[in-house]
């Protein structure tokens, strides 16, 4: 059996199936870049980051599970940009702190799989220590 590589342009089909509620921001986010030769994915990422954290706020957790598996298998399955903008375009967005106004970074934790936990921790350890980040295991 081969896994299918995730591709730019292709990361989002799972998000959205996995978190419907992101459509309508997706839709005007591809309306606003539509006229790009590459649509900067990273300003999407970041505005998923903060879409998010509101669900956090508010308590709507019920699609993370799902979520943050397609989170990991973009660390697992992407190419060397799905697997960049999954750590730096989201994963850092999610530890900014200056982006939760009535939750912590840390309360993302219970759902990030191991990939992704490693990129969390090396997330942290680049801001904390100066440590250089460090890709996906292959």
């Amino acid at each position: 059996m081969t896994l299918r590589c995730i591709e730019r342009s292709n990361m989002f089909e799972p998000l959205l199936e996995a978190d419907p509620t992101f459509q309508e921001k997706w839709n005007s986010f591809q309306e606003e870049f539509r006229s790009e030769r590459e649509m900067p994915l990273y300003l999407a990422l970041s505005d998923f980051a903060r879409h998010l954290i509101n669900h956090l706020e508010t308590g709507n957790t019920h699609r993370f599970n799902e979520i943050f598996s397609v989170v990991e298998s973009w660390h697992l399955d992407g190419d060397a940009y799905v697997r960049e903008a999954a750590m730096v375009g989201l994963v850092e967005d999610l530890q900014n702190a200056s982006l939760h106004q009535a939750t912590h970074p840390g309360e993302f934790m219970p759902w990030l799989q191991p990939e992704t936990l490693r990129a969390w921790n090396n997330i942290q350890a680049f801001w904390l220590k100066g440590t250089p980040l460090a890709g996906p295991r292959r």
